[in-house]
């Protein structure tokens, strides 16, 4: 397998780093070599953040190209915005269609259409947020539900055991059942 190459953008306090975290182990469980590094200049809550993750048979730069994304999680629709730089003709872009912006004088429905202007049917703007509200009652498990999207679509070479695994290895025994669930519930959704 070549090397597969995420970026992860989003605010902090929705748990990127969390979901990185989870992701690596997947791969490491998976018999993949892993790379990650998170980029950020306000990771403390509701500052912009963004993390890279490769894996593949041998990964030597944690960093993604500009242009090199194979997937882009965008845990709230402006950071995905931000991280179209990292899109070429067949990256992926999973989006949580979640509006928590700072930008002034620009629309969701203006970010939506920049984000579709650059990655065209790519685009996967997922209700994460609302379906993990009203199914789960808490929205904070979102990227979790977006992951189990990704693995269940098969949009990320991961297989659901290793995801499930490294859940249980990442999270703390008072959350793991509710991610689990949020994992699962991607599986019964559209």
């Amino acid at each position: 397998m070549k090397t597969f190459n995420i970026i992860i953008a989003g605010v902090g306090g929705q748990g990127l780093i969390t979901l990185n975290n989870i992701i690596a182990k997947a791969a490491l469980n998976g018999g993949y070599d892993v790379k990650t590094s998170e980029l950020h200049g306000l990771s403390q809550r509701a500052g912009s953040v963004e993390t890279h993750l490769r894996f593949g048979k041998k990964v030597y730069s944690p960093l993604v190209v500009a242009g090199k994304a194979d997937l882009v999680l965008g845990l709230e629709i402006t950071e995905g915005m931000r991280a179209v730089r990292f899109s070429n003709p067949k990256t992926i872009f999973v989006v949580n269609d979640n509006y928590i912006s700072f930008l002034e004088n620009i629309s969701k429905k203006e970010i939506e259409k920049k984000i579709k202007s650059s990655v065209g049917k790519n685009l996967r703007l997922v209700l994460a947020s609302e379906i993990c509200e009203k199914e789960l009652g808490e929205e904070v498990v979102s990227s979790v539900y977006l992951l189990g999207y990704c693995v269940f679509k098969k949009l990320i070479p991961l297989k659901p055991d290793s995801v499930l695994k490294a859940i249980k290895e990442i999270i703390s025994k008072k959350y793991l059942e509710l991610n689990k669930k949020a994992f699962n519930l991607a599986n019964s959704h559209d």
